[in-house]
């Protein structure tokens, strides 16, 4: 990839719901966001305003009303969901609030299995899922499975997950929203590690202004439009 090609460009997007009826409302208005390689960006917003609508637009999730979604340099917005599907299991990793780990798996199969969806051999699956619960600190407890790791293990264990398949875009929506604030400096710094390890580009929603200050840009989602923080 040409590094001079930001990884994510959005472009004009738009979003609503309710289209026509008296409840209408327009979530987006007009975004235009660029993420170089290797750039990590806040994404700080109030409560409903559309942060992960704007998120979901951006892991091709969703679709917009109007605007441009590139991944890459490759305009995303009109291919067709087989298209979508590939560049999304490819090239882009979600993180969420809630760990969403598959409870009857451990926590290493839970990093392996989208990797062999992926089309990756059982064998080197395994081998990547151990490297990354090693850089996360969470090794010892790759046999366990979710209801056996604490709060923070989880969601490290769930940020393996989403670098499995080495996506060039992170997408993370308040990743350390459910934890303590001690163990959200904890799971955010192993995050962060993991980013800056792997040269990818992320976009990361938080309320914490301490933790989006450590970040290379802030932005801010309100009433629609992205603005300097």
């Amino acid at each position: 990839m040409n590094e001079m090609i930001p990884v994510l460009r959005l472009s004009g997007i738009t979003k609503g719901y309710n289209h026509g009826k008296p409840n209408e409302v327009t979530v987006l208005r007009g975004i235009d966001l660029e993420l170089a390689r290797g750039e990590v960006v806040a994404l700080v917003a109030p409560s409903g305003a559309g942060k992960s609508t704007l998120l979901h637009i951006a892991g091709l999730l969703d679709t917009p009303d109007a605007g441009r979604v590139e991944i890459a340099g490759a305009d995303m917005t009109d291919q067709r969901d087989r298209v979508r599907t590939r560049v999304r299991r490819a090239d882009v990793g979600f993180i969420y609030q809630f760990h969403h780990l598959l409870p009857e798996f451990t926590a290493l199969e839970n990093i392996v299995l989208p990797q062999l969806a992926n089309g990756v051999a059982r064998k080197e699956a395994e081998a990547r899922a151990q490297e990354l619960l090693a850089q996360v600190g969470v090794a010892p407890r790759s046999a366990h499975r979710p209801a056996a790791l604490s709060g923070g293990e989880q969601q490290r264990v769930a940020f393996c997950r989403a670098l499995a398949n080495g996506p060039r875009l992170l997408l993370a929506d308040e990743p350390t929203g459910n934890l303590d604030p001690e163990t959200s400096e904890t799971v955010f710094s192993a995050l962060m590690a993991l980013v800056r390890g792997t040269g990818l580009s992320a976009l990361i929603a938080t309320h914490n202004l301490e933790l989006a200050a450590r970040m290379d840009r802030q932005i801010r989602l309100d009433q629609g439009r992205l603005g300097a923080l």
